[in-house]
């Protein structure tokens, strides 16, 4: 079969977003263009680490070829993700790079698969390989991209304040308590 890569050259949007409860949330990635949508299905662990490597990625772009650092802005998309949300793929690797012919910064999404990945089809159009989805973004839209997506990494459930693990509503085996079950949420903490 062959391999699947969706191309966004200039998507309308690519955001990261959920589904689900925090404590049972599922994390994608969402690039749209002219009523396309392609979605896919990623760990809140990816999304924290793109966002990073993407400010990372702009201030070695500015460093290296003076491009203008984008404002840390307020994010301007805070709309929930495109439904019905039908993930292509779950991600497994993933690509980043500068595309400085056009001034844009290259998001490669590879799908998860159970041979090692071959290094050389990140990037590239090669009949082998895992499906990808692979978005250009202008550096304000990156930018955008990785607010956001702090912004939705965060919104999960608070830590406790004695274990910093994860309080559920209903509160949680608290290792600083010898065990002790500590209260969840009240309605002052929400």
């Amino acid at each position: 079969m062959a391999r699947a890569i969706h191309v966004f050259r200039t998507p309308d949007r690519f955001v990261a977003g959920t589904v689900g409860e925090p404590g049972n949330r599922t994390f994608y990635l969402q690039a749209v263009h002219e009523g396309r949508v392609v979605s896919v299905m990623c760990e809140k662990q990816q999304v924290a680490v793109l966002a990073e490597r993407i400010g990372a990625l702009l201030g070695e772009v500015n460093r290296r070829f003076g491009m203008p650092l984008p404002p840390e802005s307020p994010v301007s998309d805070s709309a929930p993700l495109v439904t019905p949300v039908d993930a292509e793929f779950r991600v497994g690797t993933m690509g980043l790079g500068w595309d400085a012919e056009v001034q844009r910064v290259v998001v490669e999404l590879l799908a998860v698969t159970e041979e090692p990945i071959d290094t050389s089809v990140i990037l590239d159009d090669a009949e082998d390989g895992p499906d990808a989805l692979r978005v250009f973004l202008t550096p304000e839209s990156a930018r955008q991209f990785a607010l956001r997506s702090d912004l939705v990494v965060s919104a999960g459930r608070p830590p406790c304040p004695l274990c910093d693990e994860p309080l559920d509503p209903a509160g949680h085996l608290c290792v600083r308590t010898n065990g002790y079950r500590r209260g969840g949420l009240t309605d002052s903490d929400s």
